[in-house]
């Protein structure tokens, strides 16, 4: 009998399902190699290289996997067509090597057509994904691994871990700080008036604007680390010009002219994980586990 091999065993009772007992069907239980905790693990002298061990909550599962593909007649690797998922199939495929014949399928929907297809329709296991989740990885164990020691050390706070994502973020914020601060402050009034409609009681408020010929607003271009940024501003730099101005504004006043624009909203686009984290987090105040905890449930 075949042995199918997935990272979850939620995801293994399905296909056991829907193959009727023609496959035997086993979970990973997650990535079943990994970097050290103990140590760095990369080494940098010979090319960043990679010391993967197999993590101490792993061992008795990988133990139980080579036992079953030893007696199987071959190796279906059904993991995630994702970067992690690829990373999982090709440690997989390294630890069990010798074991039997391997085959990698990978699919998009968990339905009993598409597992098919998939299994009608092996590939090889793709390498340039499994690099680049490998690169993820052992940029995040260069720079996490000793800037989160920095971190506890100054913040007295050892939960906190510091990333490729963190680090970065930490960057931009530093950045644009030190922009705020070199910002210099300057005064500008503007002038606004409310009018009354000749027939009725509705108020038009309005911003003064430009006086016969004479521009009172203007276009400022604020260079910002991440490109710039246009917006408009006030030519009026005092309050002895703007109660000058006042002075000279004479009535009636009359409404010259209306732009009318047609103005599409679109909707907004499907959550992405990350999107559905950040929402959560700002609209109720949710975590990135309790979120996906949630979302796993739905």
């Amino acid at each position: 009998m075949n042995l199918i091999i997935v990272e979850s065993p939620t995801k293994a009772r399905t296909l056991t399902r829907f193959l009727n007992g023609k496959y035997r069907v086993e979970a990973t239980y997650g990535h079943i190699r990994d970097l050290p905790k103990s140590e760095l693990g990369i080494d940098v002298e010979k090319n960043f290289k990679p010391k993967y061990v197999i993590p101490r909550d792993r061992q008795k599962r990988v133990w139980e996997l080579r036992k079953l593909a030893a007696d199987a007649d071959g190796i279906i690797l059904a993991t995630d067509p994702d970067r992690e998922g690829e990373a999982i199939a090709f440690h997989t495929a390294e630890l069990l090597k010798g074991k039997s014949k391997f085959s990698r399928i990978a699919f998009h929907e968990i339905t009993e057509s598409a597992i098919k297809e998939a299994i009608a329709n092996p590939r090889a296991i793709d390498i340039p994904l499994v690099d680049a989740q490998q690169a993820r990885r052992v940029l995040d164990r260069l720079v996490g691994y000793k800037l989160s020691p920095l971190l506890w050390q100054k913040l007295s706070r050892r939960w906190l871990s510091a990333g490729r994502v963190q680090s970065v973020a930490v960057r931009l914020i530093v950045e644009r700080e030190g922009e705020i601060e070199k910002f210099s402050k300057k005064e500008y009034w503007t002038i606004e008036g409310k009018f009354l409609a000749t027939k009725g009681t509705s108020f038009l408020e309005a911003q003064l604007v430009a006086k016969d010929g004479v521009k009172y607003e203007k276009t400022i271009t604020l260079e910002l680390f991440d490109g710039k940024f246009t917006t408009t501003s006030s030519a009026i730099s005092d309050q002895l010009s703007a109660l000058g101005i006042i002075k000279e504004l004479k009535a009636p006043f009359i409404v010259s002219a209306v732009d009318k624009k047609e103005i599409r909203r679109s909707p907004y686009p499907p959550y992405t994980t990350s999107t559905l984290q950040q929402d959560a987090g700002r609209r109720l105040g949710f975590s990135a586990k309790r979120t996906m905890q949630i979302a796993q449930k739905l």
